[in-house]
């Protein structure tokens, strides 16, 4: 299907709302998402708000909370918190779970963002939201018949960018304020007719601060590979990696891919040479990831490695620094689920501009 409203007015097609605008250009350290905790903390804000629906208790874990691990624990850093598995978000703050968002049984949490207004966008897999911190529902999204949605992220305050896995895929940016779509365009698929494919298609698009679309296919069979797009779809870089959960593009112009079958976290420059790379074996035993999906890369350079565990096992977030040194590991299955993905919020960025906050 072709693009849709690509260009307007002579600009590109996001118009005033491009990535880069006044505010991250004024405040190119500001720490948004601190700002705004207070308003999770708030009198009004209720212990399970009108669109919430509750969920089981997560069984204990078999062992105790081991001690002596590198970091701080909950208190390392204050965070947005997601995972397959068990659909309660989380947000931490000094060491401390101080609002939780839940959504009932069923599949399942692949991405969140906290805004620099304190709303929070997620995908759960058959529909987006948009929730304020009181945890009303502004804005929501319900994935047709025999789709699914993984992905989510905003761009400036008005449009949400995901693909709609189905037959076939669709990359979309909806504008949230008028209901319009304002891109829709078919990605390659495995097939057209087998529902079974639908599933695995897609995971973690992103849309860049250079104005194109980084999109990891998943599902595409063996041979798994991230596509980057213009503007216009056409597509201007790929590399090939067996199964590609999450693709991020860093600052410094290269891509932080998540290989969800190899284990494999790895960054390549844009000659698609392996600048760095973090597997489960390059760590000590006591601190190794069972599986991963999804990193977030800070400001420090340090990586943080997301990993769901196994039935309560394994650590849940592994932070190292560039020489792969073990800087955190947080292994908390009494206090927390799975961990698909984490949004660290006092890195510098504002999130809703594309390029300035990587997670």
């Amino acid at each position: 299907m072709a693009v849709m409203a690509l260009f307007a007015s002579g600009l590109l097609l996001f118009g005033c709302s491009t990535p880069t605008h006044t505010a991250s250009v004024a405040r190119p350290t500001a720490k948004p998402c601190m700002d705004v905790l207070g308003l999770f903390t708030a009198p009004d804000v209720p212990a399970l708000g009108p669109a919430e629906t509750e969920v089981k208790p997560r069984k204990a874990p078999d062992e105790p909370a081991p001690t002596g691990l590198p970091g701080n624990g909950l208190a390392q850093h204050p965070m947005l918190y997601i995972g397959e598995g068990y659909n309660k978000m989380y947000l931490v703050n000094d060491g401390k779970i101080i609002w939780t968002y839940s959504t009932g049984s069923g599949n399942e949490y692949d991405d969140a963002w906290m805004l620099s207004n304190g709303n929070i966008l997620f995908s759960r897999m058959q529909y987006l939201a948009e929730i304020t911190p009181d945890k009303k529902v502004v804005w929501r999204y319900d994935c047709p018949t025999n789709t699914e949605v993984h992905c989510c992220q905003p761009i400036g305050m008005d449009k949400v960018l995901f693909v709609l896995n189905g037959l076939p895929p669709k990359l979309m940016v909806i504008n949230i304020k008028t209901g319009a779509v304002e891109v829709e365009h078919d990605l390659p698929c495995r097939s057209l007719t087998d529902r079974k494919t639908v599933h695995p298609q897609y995971r973690r698009v992103r849309y860049t601060a250079q104005g194109t679309y980084l999109v990891p296919a998943l599902g595409l069979g063996t041979n798994g590979v991230v596509l980057e797009y213009d503007q216009n779809f056409n597509e201007i870089w790929r590399y090939p990696i067996r199964s590609p959960w999450a693709a991020i593009r860093l600052k410094n112009g290269n891509t932080l891919i998540t290989d969800e079958s190899d284990k494999l976290t790895r960054e390549v420059n844009p000659q698609k040479q392996t600048v760095w790379e973090l597997k489960p074996d390059d760590l000590p035993e006591e601190y190794r990831f069972i599986n991963t999906q999804t990193c977030t890369r800070l400001d420090n350079g340090d990586t943080i490695i997301c990993s769901r565990g196994g039935n309560g096992k394994g650590p849940q977030l592994v932070e190292v620094s560039p020489d792969k040194k073990v800087v955190w590991v947080l292994k908390d299955w009494a206090d927390l689920g799975p961990a698909t993905a984490v949004q660290i919020l006092d890195d510098p960025g504002i999130p809703e501009n594309p390029g300035e906050s990587e997670h």
